[in-house]
């Protein structure tokens, strides 16, 4: 039975990058590994795997009785809900350690990066493993995507060289070229239903005792959004209500002007402004040079919650 690779739940680039690689990497060193996704894919990794001619992972939800690995997360929320039943034999990661616990030791390879692809390229070189072509292209990809272009607060300088390595076994001569067309593809809402939007990266966390949901939505154009912001905000109170959250913030991230507008749905929105040092205004608040939810978000919000 071949070991299960996956990421987290509405899995994004990285995460359906990420699996593909390290089941391959896996693979060549021995350990038959079988990449899978938990959830659809994203129009962006859709375009991804089209591009370097990569099959999309079959989908799955249980783990239970099998070995598995994680990759771009730790967390039990972000995981299957049958985790427990399941034989965790690594996990390769760019997020704070998770809650995720295992009764034996395991491989764990957790690096403050921007991308879980950047760890990944460091394993096949650690391994001596040749990396694929088109499995190359994927990580760039990821990459690029996770750092907006090297924009975010994420980014470091091994994303970067990751980034130039990947390029060179790829066979990408532009690398900034390829991240807007991926982006632009990335900015599309017209094709999509207003829960699939906020679907497309989100994810839920525990903080002070609060259910906290947080999506991200990022385009190179905050104007894109703006016919669709009324019926996100209506199903932002849907999927507050029937997930029994406290919050539900959407953030609504230009990557030109590198900010964010936050669309805000809390029971109370006190917060925000303990967060960001800003009151909500209406049902929003800019965020000036904020773009990554993982370092600019997330913290300020535990902290604000705590």
């Amino acid at each position: 039975m071949s070991v299960l690779v996956f990421g987290h739940k509405n899995p994004d680039t990285d995460s359906i990058c990420a699996a593909i690689a390290v089941a391959d990497l896996k693979s060549k060193l021995g350990l038959d590994c079988k990449p899978v996704t938990q959830g659809e894919l994203t129009p962006e990794s859709k375009f991804v795997l089209d591009k370097f001619g990569l099959s999309a992972p079959e989908t799955v939800t249980s783990v239970a009785g099998q070995k598995v690995i994680l990759v771009d997360h730790s967390d039990l929320a972000q995981s299957p809900d049958d985790l427990k039943e399941a034989e965790i034999l690594g996990i390769i990661d760019h997020h704070k350690l998770g809650d995720v616990t295992t009764p034996n030791p395991l491989e764990c390879w957790i690096w403050p990066v921007g991308c879980t692809c950047t760890v990944i390229k460091a394993m096949y070189d650690f391994y001596g493993v040749e990396l694929p072509k088109n499995i190359a292209g994927a990580m760039l990809c990821a990459i690029l995507s996770d750092t907006v272009i090297f924009k975010s607060a994420t980014c470091t300088e091994d994303d970067k060289k990751a980034c130039e390595a990947l390029a060179g076994i790829a066979g990408v001569s532009d690398i900034t070229s390829l991240g807007m067309e991926m982006f632009k593809v990335k900015s599309a809402v017209d094709k999509d239903t207003p829960r699939d939007l906020i679907f497309r990266d989100y994810k839920d966390f525990s903080m002070g005792g609060s259910k906290v949901g947080i999506g991200q939505l990022e385009v190179v154009d905050l104007s894109i959004v703006e016919p669709v912001k009324d019926a996100l905000y209506e199903e932002m109170k849907k999927v507050k209500e029937e997930g029994g959250r406290n919050a539900v913030y959407l953030m609504l991230t230009d990557i030109m002007k590198e900010g964010t507008e936050l669309l805000v749905l809390a029971d109370d929105p006190e917060p925000v402004k303990k967060a960001f040092g800003k009151p909500v205004e209406g049902t929003s608040v800019w965020l000036d040079g904020v773009m990554s939810r993982k370092k600019q978000v997330v913290p300020n919000f535990e902290k604000a919650y705590g």
